[in-house]
């Protein structure tokens, strides 16, 4: 069984069709050799038997003939008549002649060829005996020739005929033993057909059997298999101690299961660690959510400090274009004093009410500047906070508070001016006489105050035109922070949406059985990192290039 089952399936329905044509080869030759034999015997029986019967038969109707025509002779007395039986007499005499030839020719058994010399001796003397008869009839000896045909020919005759029966028995015989050969070749060959055919068939039968077995039990099992795996079932063990096709299928049946055990492996545990991946992005588009609100809200809440800053900026402008006007009054009351010599105390009053004012003034632009830096450090403190998104803004903040330090030094050197002029002023009453040269002092100081107010109105132009770039910027920071938002929750729905994916396909494997072993190969498998549990925190690079514009801002609001 072992042998046939490492045979091919093709080799063993050749070895079994070759069997079975090996036995109908056998069954065939031997059938032709039997029905040649028999073929022989009834050939011979045919073709020889039968025709020496029917020569001997032949011959023996020449001799009634013959005798007929003798006694006729003998009993007629007319010639021509006589003639007419002689005629017979020949011709039969003739007829026999060449029957005897055919015979000698063809009778080769020593029994046969005895029993012909016989017959051919009776015919020699009974051929003399009826010649004489003839001859006595044509003599007219009737008498004499009936009494010699009555009495020697017809026992001659006799004889003739016995001889000639011998002769026919012994043929018989001969066809009755070629007829008993003949059915004991048709009998013998009949068994044996019938016994090579039984062997044939059980043979057959067996190969039948053995193949079928070899090859559907193997064919079940593939079956067997096939439905396991079908059934989810992947703790499939199929021997392969088959060198055939049949083996052939079950090997590849089994490495199909064992890849799909490692497919189905991997996909569970690929899904498992999909699902707890999905998770931890879910939860982490949650926290970025969470943390780009809070930006937004920073945002807004820089845009409104932004709009404040403008607003105070454009007091600021204001009050520099008052303070231009004043200065350009003052210019021209100094110029007036110049002319109007005797107006001088009261135009010295004017000009300590003015100077007096213009001090309010001062410190009014003093406190804007104050404000305003304070604002400019609000703001770089959130774009610190914005990161990479606020470096622009931090920027401006320190252009702003750059113009807001150049404004205070202009407001203190104003208010120096002009408590040198009040001074100046309390000194002139009692320098009157030095008041033309104070007056021009007092013309080319009110000079320099219009062109340091003129230097804040332009500085408060610059800052405005600054606070407008960073209320864009802003305005572009809190649109981009929209987006992101936008864009995190679009994430987190498909995070969420590929979470469902990979429960729903670990709950499809999961119908899949596989060995303890395969179990524990995939349990051994690395795990995911876990999400961390609070968010991170901002980079350092930002922090570390936040951290000397704060202290260039601290050290410049100290020193102003």
């Amino acid at each position: 069984m072992g042998f046939v089952n490492n045979l091919r399936i093709g080799q063993r329905l050749g070895l079994a069709f070759a069997i079975s044509i090996a036995f109908s080869t056998l069954i065939a030759v031997y059938a032709y050799i039997q029905m040649a034999r028999i073929n022989s015997t009834l050939a011979l029986m045919v073709n020889d038997r039968v025709v020496k019967v029917e020569q001997l038969h032949r011959i023996r109707d020449n001799v009634n003939r013959t005798a007929r025509a003798v006694r006729n002779i003998a009993l007629l007395s007319d010639p021509d008549a006589i003639g007419k039986e002689i005629e017979t007499i020949a011709a039969n005499r003739k007829s026999t002649v060449e029957l005897f030839d055919k015979l000698k020719a063809s009778i080769a058994a020593p029994r046969g060829i005895q029993l012909l010399a016989g017959v051919t001796a009776a015919r020699s003397a009974y051929t003399a005996s009826i010649q004489r008869v003839i001859d006595l009839g044509v003599q007219q000896q009737k008498d004499a020739a009936r009494d010699l045909l009555l009495g020697e020919t017809r026992s001659l005759q006799q004889a003739y005929f016995e001889s000639l029966e011998a002769l026919v028995d012994f043929q018989k015989e001969l066809m009755r033993t070629s007829a008993d050969d003949a059915a004991h070749a048709v009998g013998t060959a009949s068994l044996s057909l019938l016994l090579v055919a039984a062997a044939a068939a059980i043979a057959g039968a067996a190969l039948a059997i053995l193949i079928t077995r070899s090859v559907v039990a193997p064919i079940r099992q593939a079956v067997a298999a096939a439905e396991t795996v079908a059934s989810g079932d992947l703790r499939l063990q199929l021997a392969a101690d088959r060198k055939d096709e049949a083996g052939q299928l079950l090997g590849a049946l089994q490495r199909m299961n064992d890849a799909l055990v490692d497919v189905v492996g991997a996909v569970r545990g690929n899904a498992e660690s999909v699902a707890t991946a999905s998770s931890q992005i879910a939860q982490g588009n949650a926290d970025l959510s969470q943390r780009t609100e809070e930006q937004a809200s920073s945002l807004q809440q820089t845009g409104a400090s932004m709009e404040e800053l403008g607003a105070t900026v454009r007091l600021n402008n204001d009050t520099a274009r008052q303070a231009a006007q004043i200065a350009d009054s003052a210019a021209q009351a100094a110029a007036s004093g110049g002319i109007v010599m005797d107006q001088v105390i009261g135009t010295m009053a004017e000009i300590t009410a003015s100077s007096q004012k213009i001090a309010n003034i001062i410190g009014t632009i003093d406190g804007i500047a104050f404000q305003t830096n304070i604002l400019a450090l609000n703001a770089a403190v959130e774009a610190a906070r914005a990161g990479e998104q606020g470096r622009g803004f931090a920027v401006v903040a320190a252009e702003v508070r750059t113009l807001a330090t150049r404004s205070a030094d202009a407001a203190r050197e104003i208010k120096t001016l002009i408590s040198a002029s009040v001074e100046r002023v309390d000194a002139g009453n009692t320098l009157v006489g030095e008041a033309g040269g104070t007056v021009g002092d007092v013309v080319g100081q009110v000079r320099r105050v219009a062109d340091l107010i003129r230097e804040i109105s332009a500085a408060g132009d610059e800052q405005g035109k600054g606070l407008v770039q960073i209320g864009e910027a802003v305005n572009q920071l809190d649109q981009v922070t929209q987006s992101n938002a936008a864009l995190v929750e679009e994430s987190a729905a498909a995070a969420e949406s590929l979470k469902r994916q990979a429960r729903t396909l670990a709950e499809t494997v999961a119908v899949f059985k596989l060995a303890q072993a395969q179990q524990s190969v995939r349990a051994t498998a690395p795990a995911r990192p876990s999400r961390p549990s609070a968010p991170a925190p901002a980079p350092a690079r930002n922090a570390v290039r936040v951290a000397p514009a704060a202290a260039t801002l601290d050290e410049e609001w100290s020193s102003f």
